[in-house]
């Protein structure tokens, strides 16, 4: 779900990261969020709807898979922005994996500040296009801008870049 907005700004005291510039995983912000799963629990009192079991959610070309998910959605107002039903925040738990058509994300948790539209995953993050594979414990995916940041957390960012194969 794709779809989030990162002005990228990671307190990286001393922690290494690497960054991606003009990743392909931007995302259709202005498209409809669409999700799947097995259950859903609404929680009316604290605006919240968790879906369980084989989470699939897409917006436009990105596609977020978890096992559960806790979706924020704020109640309407009088503001014209404040659309009733309005998602706000996304926390995505368990085997997290966020995919464009080029470029693929995964780790052990995820929150998508709709808003914001900004995807951070955390624990063991691996990041995929083609063959280049980059590791770290923290990704950050603007997807406006398409930018993304890894951070290494205790350990440091480990990538590996593959040329393109003569024919």
């Amino acid at each position: 779900m794709i779809a989030l907005a990162l002005a990228l700004l990671i307190a990286t005291t001393l922690q290494p990261t690497a960054r991606a510039a003009d990743s392909p995983i931007k995302a259709d912000t202005d498209q409809p969020i669409e999700i799947n799963a097995d259950s859903l629990e609404v929680q009316q009192d604290r605006n919240l709807a968790v879906f369980s079991g084989n989470v699939d959610a897409t917006q436009g070309r990105i596609r977020l898979r978890a096992d559960r998910l806790n979706v924020w959605y704020r109640q309407g107002g009088n503001d014209s922005a404040d659309v009733q039903g309005t998602i706000s925040r996304i926390e995505a738990q368990g085997q997290v994996f966020v995919s464009s058509p080029e470029e693929t994300a995964r780790g052990d948790n995820g929150v998508y500040d709709v808003p914001a539209k900004q995807i951070v995953l955390t624990g063991q993050v691996v990041l995929t296009r083609g063959e280049n594979v980059i590791r770290g414990e923290r990704l950050v995916m603007d997807m406006e801008s398409g930018r993304s940041q890894v951070v290494g957390g205790g350990s440091r960012v480990r990538g590996l870049f593959v040329p393109p194969k003569k024919e």
